[in-house]
């Protein structure tokens, strides 16, 4: 059985097709269209009729591609940018009724606590999973039975507005000196992904890191198209997601940072394939 999930998240929407069997689950196919809800959340403080439109255009072909591949069970989750705009509930609704499925608009914190579906999730006391997204940044980390996780409003496409406030930066970081240090970022999102690649290593030492930082925020938009082949609307955000990925290791004095491709849009399926198959687990009625 096929089964996929879609992330309306604030840079962009995304939607991952995986395989599955009762043991196994297996990506095979991603989608992303560069639709910014951000720049209308952040600005007007609501998303238009327009863009919500364009969201349900995108959702639908989504589903047909679905359709072609005989795919029933999917999810649908909305971040950052649907939390923050003003006609939250209206805008969902509406998109609902559009396309006759539920959409789910998650918080914060729920988008952290998603990373435990993260195959490598048990990252030990050195390691921290940081997911960096448009509108918000999620932490995540586990040792044995303890887990801790933080969402902050800050963003790559909400800095790059000038919508991040002084007082959020100094909650991240008091929190970050009480849990530092951490020897390893595992960076999750499409900014450090892009760097990573970029270096043509699968990790980057900090000293490394600040290296190519500081190169690509030499380059205009167009210089980052066209060296690293990036697109317009991961070039022209990338410089304010890796500032705070900087400030992030600062505070942890972190030594090596990667990036993995999972995100939210795995764990969703992941979280979407233990529901399917749960209900062919027997358990046993308890009165």
């Amino acid at each position: 059985m096929k089964i996929a999930s879609i992330d309306i998240g604030t840079n962009a929407i995304k939607s991952k097709i995986f395989k599955t069997t009762p043991t196994s689950i297996e990506f095979i196919q991603g989608i992303r269209s560069p639709i910014r809800l951000g720049s209308e959340v952040f600005h007007d403080g609501k998303i238009s009729k327009e863009k919500l439109d364009q969201v349900i255009e995108t959702i639908r072909e989504y589903e047909e591609i679905f359709k072609e591949k005989s795919i029933t069970h999917y999810e649908i989750v909305a971040t950052s940018a649907f939390r923050d705009t003003s006609n939250s509930e209206d805008g969902r609704r509406y998109i609902e009724t559009a396309i006759n499925h539920p959409l789910r608009i998650i918080s914060g914190l729920e988008e952290a606590k998603l990373m435990r579906f993260h195959p490598k999730s048990n990252t030990g006391k050195k390691k921290l999973f940081i997911d960096l997204g448009g509108g918000s940044t999620e932490f995540f980390t586990r040792s044995n039975q303890e887990t801790e996780i933080r969402s902050f409003q800050l963003g790559a496409v909400r800095n790059m507005l000038k919508q991040d406030k002084i007082e959020e930066w100094r909650r991240m970081e008091e929190w970050l000196e009480s849990i530092g240090p951490k020897k390893k970022l595992i960076g999750i999102g499409g900014n450090i992904r892009s760097l990573i690649q970029s270096s043509g290593k699968k990790e980057l030492t900090i000293k490394e890191f600040n290296k190519k930082v500081l190169e690509l925020s030499k380059l205009s938009t167009k210089e980052k198209m066209s060296k690293y082949q990036f697109s317009p609307d991961r070039a022209d955000v990338i410089d304010h997601a890796l500032n705070i990925f900087q400030v992030v290791a600062q505070h942890l004095k972190t030594e090596v940072i990667t990036s993995t491709k999972w995100g939210i849009t795995d764990s969703i399926a992941v979280k979407l394939f233990h529901e399917l198959y749960s209900a062919k687990i027997n358990i046993s009625n308890q009165k």
